[in-house]
């Protein structure tokens, strides 16, 4: 069985449990992901799942990756990804996974890109109180000193400071999936998700259930 898929976030709105419980979920469109590649042990050394996910315009593919993908029979896709696979003989070429690798309450661990925001000061980047806000202060966001006595007589190195905040890759872990909608391939996890709306996710079964 595979233990994961490419999808894409709608969103993030609210459900209702059976006992009027107001449950904050973000939306996920999961799917659908087209296999692209199985690779086994036997040839690979391993076993996993090349998946395929959304579309892009074939004048945006070379030749080597528009042959790869003519296998399948789909495509060109927006986004390749591999994923284990226990099983990865089960699967063949141009099948599409379904939704039934998850179920509800199942816990999943979900990746994305963050938002980007630029350079950033201490106070938004790593949450900084800020300095006084009296007459003649100086140092209202600034971080202050940051530097050492006569010994070491350097800045220690992974100092919080001002810098690039954002736009990097983060996994959220152990989300409960709340409802599963397989005519629509929507997932809606418990939570929220990196990145922003229509951005690329990739939801994996957590390790505990792996």
């Amino acid at each position: 069985m595979c233990n994961g898929l490419i999808g894409k976030k709608i969103g993030m709105t609210a459900v209702y449990d059976a006992e009027g419980r107001r449950i904050p979920v973000t939306v996920i469109q999961l799917g659908p992901c087209v296999v692209t590649q199985v690779k086994t042990d036997a040839l690979d050394g391993y076993n996993a799942l090349q998946l395929g996910f959304g579309t892009r315009h074939k004048s945006r593919l070379n030749k080597p990756m528009a042959g790869h993908l003519k296998k399948s029979g789909q495509g060109p896709f927006e986004v390749l990804k591999e994923f284990p696979s226990t099983a990865a003989s089960d699967y063949q070429v141009g099948q599409t996974v379904p939704l039934d690798i998850f179920k509800v309450g199942e816990k999943v661990d979900v990746t994305g890109t963050i938002k980007g925001r630029g350079y950033q000061g201490v106070i938004k980047r790593h949450g900084f109180s800020g300095g006084k806000k009296t007459h003649g202060s100086r140092s209202h966001r600034v971080p202050g000193s940051i530097g050492c006595s006569a010994w070491p007589a350097k800045v220690i190195k992974g100092k919080k400071l001002p810098g690039q905040y954002g736009n990097t890759r983060k996994t959220v872990s152990n989300l409960e999936i709340i409802d599963i909608r397989p005519q629509e391939n929507l997932v809606m996890v418990k939570g929220a998700v990196p990145g922003f709306a229509s951005s690329l996710l990739t939801v994996r079964k957590s390790r505990g259930n792996r």
